[in-house]
């Protein structure tokens, strides 16, 4: 039995999927003209295999939690299984999908994910957690909040980014699966690879930016139709190709990881790119992109003792910048990589990326971890492989800088 859903703005199949709990196979198998990886046309009516899921209609006095309760679902799931609907607003009469079975967790990798997934994942885990906050640190080109999490109150101080280049957005789940999976020790008490997460939270202060390119990440998951405001200079930048997903600059044509002011020129000088485009063109200037202002900004003001940026691919850790880097950086490094499996690398010839300025700048230890192996973007159905790698890798880096390590 199919029932009917029509198509959203920002809807994927993988989206849609993961909305109704399904296989996305089972998917393609009710609408046989479409094809994996095929943009969806806002509009278009897709047929769902409604095997997995019942509908509920709303009753005078419902509310979200009540329906929630009743179908032994949490809130979240209910939300996912409804992302088309306002659930602040039910109304009596009002048809909602019941997913025959939630994923038990707040962030749910299994699709495309990017701003509005991170603002709903976000919200979700500070009602859920009260001790999590949260702020913007910016805003893109195409004013999308660049948000950071804090979770901790310990002198030390972390940071970790994500979701820098757009094609590596699955960076962004990555470390925001990582996030809950930390929130949700801290409430019960719990371990995380053996360490204990509350007293590693009383010596630690994580600050996470899961998404630094959110312009970048829409455009490689749901490319740019006519009404883009920067589909003319999108497609000349693209050569006239619709296909996005090799896709690694901002919405600018601006690679972020090439816009900061450690040995800026020499980096322009050998990536000689003609202009903007789908990578390597580290822009006019320095911090000429509002995205890598922010992320700048943000370092200097919260004085941070240790940073990793979390790109893909190739299973290794980059730790060193010019000799700037602090005597333990190399130890640290192959502690990381022991934890994960990656090869720790003493990089040359590269310059202007985020973990090279802050070395270069604070001399404390910073690291770029590419995260898995083979193509970006890297395949969703990965996800659960890479996150078993980035987890003890990530954990290692919040030991690492412990005030009595440090």
């Amino acid at each position: 039995m199919l029932q009917p859903y029509v198509v959203q703005p920002g809807d994927t199949l993988l989206r849609i999927a993961r909305s109704f709990q399904i296989n996305p196979e089972s998917l393609l198998s009710a609408n046989p003209r479409l094809s994996a990886g095929e943009r969806l046309i806002p509009g278009l009516v897709l047929a769902v295999p409604a095997h997995a899921a019942v509908t509920y209609r709303v009753c005078d006095g419902d509310s979200l939690l009540q329906i929630a309760d009743l179908f032994t679902l949490s809130t979240h799931d209910l939300i996912a299984a409804n992302s088309h609907v306002d659930l602040t607003k039910l109304q009596p009469g009002q048809l909602l999908v019941i997913p025959a079975s939630g994923s038990g967790r707040i962030v749910d990798g299994r699709a495309e994910y990017g701003a509005r997934e991170l603002q709903s994942d976000v919200a979700s885990l500070l009602r859920t957690y009260p001790f999590l906050q949260s702020k913007s640190i910016g805003k893109s080109v195409m004013d999308k909040p660049i948000v950071a999490l804090r979770i901790g109150d310990g002198p030390a101080k972390v940071h970790v980014n994500a979701g820098m280049h757009a094609n590596e957005w699955i960076t962004t789940p990555l470390l925001m699966t990582f996030a809950e999976d930390i929130a949700q020790a801290a409430a019960t008490e719990g371990r995380i690879c053996g360490v204990d997460i509350r007293q590693l939270l009383r010596e630690v202060t994580i600050w996470l930016v899961p998404l630094v390119n959110p312009d970048g990440a829409e455009l490689v998951q749901e490319g740019a139709g006519k009404n883009h405001p920067f589909y003319n200079e999108l497609m000349d930048w693209n050569n006239g190709s619709p296909r996005f997903t090799k896709w690694k600059a901002n919405i600018r044509g601006v690679d972020l990881n090439d816009q900061f002011p450690a040995f800026w020129e020499a980096e322009a000088e050998r990536r000689d790119a003609a202009g903007p485009g789908p990578r390597d063109y580290p822009g006019p200037s320095p911090l000429s992109e509002p995205e890598a202002q922010a992320l700048a900004d943000f370092t200097k003001e919260e004085q941070f003792d240790l940073v990793a940026a979390l790109h893909s691919q190739g299973q290794e850790i980059y730790w060193n910048y010019r000799g700037y880097e602090p005597p333990d950086a190399e130890l640290i490094a192959g502690k990381l990589g022991k934890a994960s499996g990656y090869k720790p690398v003493k990089l040359s010839g590269s310059d202007a990326g985020y973990k090279d300025w802050f070395i270069q700048d604070f001399r404390k230890p910073g690291f770029t971890v590419e995260v898995g192996y083979g193509v970006n973007p890297l395949p969703v159905a990965s996800f659960r492989e890479l996150y078993d790698e980035v987890k003890p890798l990530l954990i290692a880096v919040l030991e690492a800088a412990r005030p009595d390590v440090l």
